[in-house]
């Protein structure tokens, strides 16, 4: 009787577990609690295991994975990956301080390594220690040569708690440092304040305790790890006499070892251990000071007197830019030559490369050095090939590479993930009242009489921009929705007033506080609660480029008699003056084709859902967006002199590239979109695919047509939505020539085509 009056809270309790499970790989924002973890115990191992030290070496693209090597009997070997599994890679990351390994891999994916091949034939558990306690052939017995070797990857977090365990100390030198985290501690009050935090002590968290390191045989290639590590490009000088003065009235609390570094590396794991360090019996060390750094930050982290932060993210180098990331610091790495923004192909492509372009845009060093086009696919050139860079060159140009990119496709563009300041933004908004941490109404941090209140946002002109920084500024990629009603959505107890209205973004912002908005005099007729703004947010997103050699190919003209455009003109396709000419009159058309690609990461969907798409009776279709392209014709002081447009008649799959399926067809009221990898075309003998040019001069203009124009579906780069043509009319032939995707030539090139420069927001 007891256990059935029970039955139910249990089933409640399975219930929570599985809601909670559903999105736990999305992994968890600021105010979700991670799943609890065990706390590391130091192992203790009987005096006849072999005692062995670990690493992760080789052509890494994150810190955190690599081939698997082991330091033994005073060489460092590999291990075989005949016989290995995930538990052993298990016993690898734990062994590292590591909570837990994602994945390994076979066959010398990070490079063949040299030396003996200390273990093959490994049968972990998982639940081992040490590597050396797992079942093998016995240490150094092997048959397996060096393309047979190891690597693993391991998870982002530490095991709280580690503590990192010498057992070999005649051989420290050899050994990469393993701590539980790293922080730089600001120490005088004047750098406490400051955001980013700039300077301070460097300090090692191990066995669950910060410590100090002696400045002993700290080197400037040290610093420069560090600085790159929290998001900054480089290091300075700093006043040391009052850190002298700091270290008498305090006394520090020093860790075992010293480090060393050559200043490349990506992380303070890469580097090496220097010899342990004796502080003497009053606390202090040789040097007599704890180490402290002082880093530069770039132009778009650096605090000014009077303005605070630059309002919106800038590129500082003209040759090098990211594009088709979802938070500052990541994106597809493209670079300028001849005037023409292209690729770099991923062969070889590693930390080292990733880390001189990070540092180079003015972050720090990279977190991962992405391949295989995972940031989206781009346009145009691929301009290097095979990069090799020693870590120090100031640009990714200075590096060797191979100019030659035969057989590079967009689909191995490669891409970066950079170390950004911590800069605070996270932790003044949040999403409150969603089914899962990705969705919610939009909460803003903000003070109000002397204190700091939650409230909300006025949902009054919020759309895709707006939605877009605040994915960015939470770190859950873009958006991928934006509401102007949350009522379905019950945010925080005490937050339903307006805390923040008039809100306009760019969509590069790097905080909502940085958009343009009403500040303290707050406007909101509609009020908070129920009408409050809300977004979903997503890890990908569709990005849409038009093809600008098809334009080109297929552009001609045509004079039709107003009869004939009777559809279109109810769909005002026709310049205004055709209301004022009798139907057997022509019209002069400029017609072309349209081809638009989905390089994105996910399908491009209509924003409207299929039941209240509108139904064009004369056309006999439906259109799920009543504006999908804008046409112009331009005169060349940037006048435009015609202009048409186009609903989306049907979204639809028209080819894709080999080995992608069509999933979206118009016919029998199908389901319409672009799917990844496929490209709809809207030919040239389609009602209003076209520019009417009745009333045009001859003379030389410029084209340009534009997609998604009001920005009604999340992209992950609006800049390419755009194409520009030079077009030349004679009165009775058309030249179209010269047509380029926006954002894909220099600045000075792009300067001499009027128009939009890229489609930015504008008309807002």
């Amino acid at each position: 009787m007891l256990a059935a009056q029970n039955l139910p809270s249990v089933i409640l309790l399975v219930l929570l577990k599985l809601a909670h499970g559903q999105y736990e790989h999305l992994g968890y924002p600021p105010g979700y609690p991670d799943p609890e973890q065990e706390h590391y115990t130091a192992p203790e191992l009987a005096p006849d295991t072999p005692r062995i030290q670990l690493r992760l070496a080789g052509d890494k693209r994150k810190h955190n994975e690599g081939r698997v090597e082991v330091f033994y009997n005073g060489e460092w070997g590999t291990v075989c990956d005949d016989d290995f599994t995930i538990h052993a890679a298990q016993v690898v990351c734990r062994e590292l301080g590591y909570v837990e390994a994602i994945s390994w891999s076979p066959s010398s994916k990070y490079g063949k390594g040299q030396g003996p091949i200390w273990f093959d034939n490994l049968h972990c558990t998982g639940k081992e220690k040490t590597l050396a306690l797992c079942p093998s052939n016995g240490i150094g017995v092997s048959d397996c040569k060096h393309s047979e070797d190891v690597g693993v990857v391991c998870s982002d977090k530490r095991i709280p708690g580690f503590k990192f365990i010498n057992t070999l100390a005649n051989h420290v030198e050899n050994l990469d440092i393993q701590v539980e985290d790293v922080r730089i501690r600001a120490i005088l009050s004047s750098y406490r304040k400051r955001i980013p935090v700039t300077e301070g002590y460097v300090e090692v968290k191990d066995g669950g305790k910060w410590k100090q390191i002696c400045n002993e045989e700290w080197s400037q290639f040290n610093s420069r790890v560090i600085c790159g590590m929290f998001g900054f490009p480089g290091e300075r000088k700093y006043n040391a006499r009052v850190y002298k003065m700091f270290a008498r009235r305090r006394k520090p609390q020093y860790w075992d070892f010293s480090v060393n570094c050559t200043g490349n590396e990506a992380h303070l794991s890469s580097c090496k251990l220097g010899q342990a360090t004796s502080p003497k019996s009053n606390g202090t060390c040789t040097g007599g000071l704890p180490v402290v750094v002082s880093c530069v930050p770039g132009r778009a982290f650096a605090p000014t007197p009077m303005a605070g932060f630059r309002k919106a993210f800038r590129q500082e180098q003209p040759l090098v830019r990211l594009r088709g990331g979802a938070i500052v610091g990541e994106g597809r790495v493209e670079v300028l030559k001849n005037g023409e923004w292209g690729t770099i192909c991923d062969d070889n492509w590693n930390l080292l490369s990733a880390t001189v372009v990070c540092r180079e845009l003015g972050f720090g060093t990279a977190i991962e050095a992405l391949s295989g086009g995972r940031l989206g696919q781009g346009m145009g050139p691929v301009h290097m090939n095979e990069v090799q860079c020693s870590g120090f060159e100031k640009s990714i140009t200075e590096c060797f590479f191979n100019k030659e990119a035969l057989g590079c496709s967009h689909e191995e563009d490669a891409a970066v993930r950079c170390n950004v300041p911590a800069m605070g933004f996270q932790e003044r908004l949040r999403l409150s009242g969603g089914r899962n941490p990705y969705e919610g109404r939009v909460e803003v941090l903000v003070e109000r009489n002397g204190s700091l209140v939650w409230g909300t946002v006025c949902s009054e002109g919020w759309g895709t921009m707006e939605a877009m920084v605040v994915c960015r500024q939470l770190g859950l990629g873009f958006a991928s929705n934006a509401f102007q009603e949350t009522w379905y959505w019950p945010g925080a107890v005490g937050a339903d007033a307006v805390a923040m209205s008039g809100v306009r973004c760019s969509g590069t912002e790097m905080s909502l506080s940085h958009c343009l908005h009403h500040g303290d005099h707050l406007n909101c007729p509609r009020g908070g609660g129920r009408h409050s703004a809300g977004v979903s947010c997503s890890e990908t997103a569709p990005d849409l480029v038009l093809n600008p050699q098809v334009v080109e190919q297929t552009t001609y003209m045509e004079d039709r008699p107003m009869f004939m455009l009777q559809c279109a003109y109810e769909e005002n396709c026709l310049s205004s003056t055709s209301s004022q000419v009798p139907a057997n009159t022509y019209r002069r058309l400029l017609r072309f084709s349209s081809q638009i690609h989905n390089n994105g990461h996910s399908d491009f969907r209509p924003k409207a859902s299929r039941e209240s798409w509108v139904w064009h009776d004369c056309h006999r279709h439906y259109h799920s967006m009543e504006v999908f392209t804008l046409y112009d014709l331009f005169s060349l002081n940037g006048t435009k002199v015609a202009e048409g447009h186009k609903a989306s008649f049907c979204l639809e799959d028209s080819e894709c590239d080999e080995g992608i399926e069509k999933r979206y067809e118009c016919a029998n009221f199908g389901e319409q979109g672009i799917t990844v990898g496929c490209w709809d075309t809207y030919r040239h003998d389609i009602d209003c695919q076209w520019v009417d040019i009745t009333d045009v001069k001859p003379g030389d203009y410029i084209f340009q047509i534009v997609i998604n124009p009001n920005y009604e579906v999340p992209e992950s780069d609006y800049t390419n939505n755009i194409v520009k043509c030079r077009c030349r009319y004679d009165g009775h032939r058309v030249w179209m020539y010269s047509c380029h995707n926006g954002g894909s030539l220099s600045a000075e090139t792009e300067q001499t085509f009027p128009g939009l420069l890229n489609n930015q927001v504008t008309h807002r």
